[in-house]
């Protein structure tokens, strides 16, 4: 089985995040990143687990510049087999998905993953236009995935309980939490992962749908204010009769 795991680099959670260019652009200067999360703990791991069971081959593609290279490297470290990085700024779902869709188009897979979301954008938004471009079925957010004969089982959660559904390959799949565990790449795995394929794609140049005009910060966190421990019947009085305004001894609280 030909599997393709779609990955991108984002900022580790501990950086401190700042934007340049009146505030139009990311900074980017001393920021630590890091495989996204959902593309590296689950779609990536599962693809991996998938092989092992019924071989065939993991390739990873990511669209950006040399700077997402060593991210890349850390995923063929996990243990996918080869990489191609499309050589193309992104900046926006659209063109992303184009990019990649053109390098489907060129290559047979018979399953493709990507990870629900990024932890920077929280766009959920490739995944699907990615299967639109190509003309596959696609379904979101799977925290769990078969496959057989030809076909995957997928479940997704939903409230109140568990969708269950059956796609035939190809498809894409945008994977959640719960479909596999992280792994930690051994030293074995770090070092095979410097000879391993890195081929670097020129850009399609699709077109791009989106401008960004600003990004802004949210607020700085308020004062915190400590309340008398003795006043804690008139908390409880307050939150079970869901009151709308509860005042006491000059302090108040608004829902």
């Amino acid at each position: 089985m030909n599997i393709l795991v779609c990955i991108s680099k984002a900022p580790d959670t501990t950086s401190k995040i700042t934007f340049k260019n009146k505030n139009t652009a990311f900074n980017e200067d001393g920021v630590q990143f890091i495989v996204n999360p959902y593309d590296e703990w689950y779609a990536l791991v599962r693809a991996l687990e998938l092989k092992e069971a019924q071989g065939g081959k993991v390739t990873i593609v990511s669209v950006g510049g040399a700077d997402v290279e060593p991210v890349m490297r850390k995923a063929l470290a996990i243990g996918a087999d080869e990489a191609a990085r499309i050589d193309a700024n992104p900046t926006d779902a659209f063109q992303v998905a184009s990019e990649i869709a053109t390098y489907c188009s060129q290559n047979s897979f018979d399953l493709i993953l990507v990870g629900k979301e990024t932890i920077d954008y929280n766009g959920s938004q490739v995944g699907g236009m990615l299967a639109a471009i190509v003309d596959l079925p696609f379904v979101s957010n799977v925290s769990k995935l078969e496959v057989s004969d030809g076909k995957a089982q997928v479940e997704r959660d939903k409230q109140g309980g568990n969708e269950v559904a059956e796609l035939n390959l190809p498809c894409v799949i945008s994977s959640a939490k719960g479909m596999a565990e992280q792994r930690i790449p051994n030293m074995r795995g770090i070092m095979a992962a410097r000879t391993k394929p890195l081929t670097v794609i020129p850009s399609a140049n699709p077109e791009t749908l989106t401008e960004i005009t600003a990004f802004t910060l949210p607020p700085e966190k308020g004062s915190v204010k400590l309340i008398d421990p003795d006043t804690w019947k008139n908390w409880l009085i307050y939150f079970t009769t869901k009151q709308k305004l509860f005042k006491h001894e000059g302090f108040s609280i608004c829902r």
